[in-house]
């Protein structure tokens, strides 16, 4: 775990590593859904049922994390070998939520399905807790996102980004990320509370920084 400073004055710095620590993964689920509850909210509330539910299912590998003091306030989760941060099968989503209320939210949750093309690798997302944020959190995790992909020689960082998260967008186009497409699905609005979904790229520098290999 390497310690990077992104500190204010009279702060601790704040350290990144690769994976999500071992007994953290309460932790994280409850990061991800304070990020993304808005948007998955439809396909797995309540919350006291969707935060275990995603806390049992991460693959804790596919994400870089930031810790404070040891703690958990941030997280990245990318898609590398055909697993992501969030797993969770169809056959654990109708246990958990029960046949008659699983099989719409599998339809659902299809909805966010993002799979990446050859030479990518998908970004899904950045959950950095409240009392941290505006202290460069984001952008360390970004990095470290982007450091993995240069170490499996992907080409660029694909990742989605909806239009009721505009603050989400600035900090990706601030780290370079531009714009290549936008879909709109206005009659989601109602359903899932966004209407315009916009793909993202970013080219990864084949010298970009390295760090361990992610297996």
């Amino acid at each position: 775990m390497a310690a990077l400073d992104a500190t204010d004055p009279g702060t601790g710095p704040v350290a990144v590593q690769r994976g999500v620590p071992v007994g953290a993964e309460r932790r994280a689920a409850e990061l991800y859904w304070d990020a993304f509850g808005r948007k998955l909210g439809p396909a797995l509330n309540p919350p006291g049922k969707a935060v275990p539910f995603i806390a049992a299912h991460l693959n804790a590998d596919r994400a870089v994390c930031a810790l404070l003091d040891g703690q958990l306030v941030g997280l990245a989760g990318y898609q590398l070998g055909g697993r992501a941060l969030t797993g969770g099968s169809a056959s654990a989503v109708l246990r958990a939520y029960g046949h008659l209320g699983g099989l719409h939210r599998l339809l659902l949750l299809a909805l966010f399905e993002r799979r990446p093309a050859p030479g990518q690798l998908v970004m899904d997302g950045i959950a950095v807790a409240p009392d941290v944020r505006g202290r460069g959190v984001g952008s360390l995790l970004i990095e470290e996102v982007a450091a993995v992909a240069a170490e499996q020689d992907c080409r660029k960082i694909r990742l989605d980004v909806i239009d009721t998260n505009p603050r989400a967008r600035a900090l990706y186009e601030r780290r370079g990320f531009t714009a290549v497409r936008t879909e709109r699905t206005p009659y989601l609005r109602r359903l899932l509370g966004f209407g315009a979904v916009t793909t993202m790229h970013r080219p990864v520098e084949a010298d970009g920084p390295r760090g361990l290999r992610t297996p």
